[in-house]
């Protein structure tokens, strides 16, 4: 069979399998937001970590430490964040969302690109870059009122009670997931029977974690990813490229059928 040929047979198999689906969950990482000038964090030559010991710049450790140096190696990143426009994959995604057909939506990734793309139900398991908490009396603050100064100037967020420092609601290495979300993600993925795996490799615990338990409660599971995962011979469907090709082509076929 043709390549092809056989690309438009699982594009078809994979949008026949989400359209009779009684609940679908999807489980993003850094692969989707790539086409939209995002830089991951692990691919080789390009990952963020490839350049950076992560220890040194984005572990907790290193924040109390010296934070200063965390905000000055996050700024690049924060700007980029910060121009970034969701691309067909977020787009489609919350579009067969609007559709009924996906029920949740949980991402590794910390752009808020899913939101932007006008999805509902996102679970950021990892963390947002919405939210500012005090590091001396937990105070949260909205990002938007102190998100510009940082990008323009650098200027590190301070809390407006205490004046100590402001630390993004990401999860950094060291620090433990936001539990709630992370629960909700776990029942999403044992109750559902259909979980797609969108620009994720599967290489971060414990995220990688929940394709597993979905496939152990019975779900059906199908992977688009540019690299080789875990689970890829359990897949029914794993699909080698771009996602923001191939997941508009699948969403399509759903809502045109």
């Amino acid at each position: 069979m043709e390549l092809a040929q056989k690309l438009d047979q699982d594009i078809r198999r994979a949008a026949a399998i989400l359209r009779l689906a009684r609940k679908v969950v999807v489980l993003t990482g850094a692969g989707i937001s790539t086409p939209s000038g995002i830089p991951d964090f692990r691919s080789p030559g390009s990952g963020l970590w490839t350049r950076y010991d992560p220890f040194e710049v984005a572990s907790l450790s290193a924040f109390r430490h010296n934070p200063e140096r965390f905000f000055a190696w996050m700024r690049p990143l924060a700007v980029e964040i910060a121009q970034a426009k969701p691309n067909p994959a977020h787009l489609a995604l919350a579009e067969l969302e609007r559709a009924g057909v996906i029920q949740v939506l949980v991402t590794q990734n910390i752009d808020g690109l899913h939101q932007k793309a006008g999805s509902q139900t996102v679970l950021e398991v990892h963390g947002t870059m919405r939210t500012l908490t005090c590091v001396g009396c937990y105070r949260q603050y909205p990002a938007e009122h102190y998100i510009q100064p940082y990008l323009e100037t650098g200027e590190i967020p301070r809390c407006l009670t205490c004046r100590q420092i402001l630390k993004p609601d990401v999860v950094l290495f060291e620090e433990q997931l936001p539990t709630r979300v992370w629960l909700k993600a776990l029942e999403a993925c044992r109750s559902c029977d259909v979980l797609l795996v969108a620009g994720s490799s599967l290489e971060v615990v414990p995220v990688a974690g929940l394709p597993s338990q979905a496939l152990e409660c019975g779900a059906r599971l199908i992977i688009i990813n540019q690299s080789q995962t875990y689970l890829d011979e359990r897949a029914e469907i794993v699909l080698r490229r771009d996602v923001a090709i191939d997941i508009p082509q699948i969403v399509a076929q759903v809502l045109r059928d």
